[in-house]
């Protein structure tokens, strides 16, 4: 359950940066030697769940897996030369 909070509020978080960056341009685009920003965003950590080839039954196993995300965070970012 925590997990899923977690997750969530990381990606409303970088949702947030993102809008507020394009704000940014937008109010700044007029200003005399304004440069365009754009953010870089990147997956946080996973976390195996069951691990590819494990047992599933005596004759059958996981092909894949089961990998969780635990989220998205703001990596860098570039300013665009125009």
């Amino acid at each position: 359950m925590y997990r899923a909070m977690y997750t969530a509020a990381s990606g409303m978080e970088t949702q947030q940066l993102n809008l507020d960056n394009v704000a940014h341009n937008l109010a700044n685009a007029s200003t005399a030697g304004f440069r365009r920003r754009r953010l870089q965003f990147q997956d946080l950590v996973y976390q195996n769940i069951v691990a590819p080839g494990a047992a599933a039954t005596q004759q059958t196993t996981y092909p894949t897996g089961l990998q969780i995300g635990l989220g998205a965070r703001t990596a860098a970012f570039e300013i665009i030369q125009q």
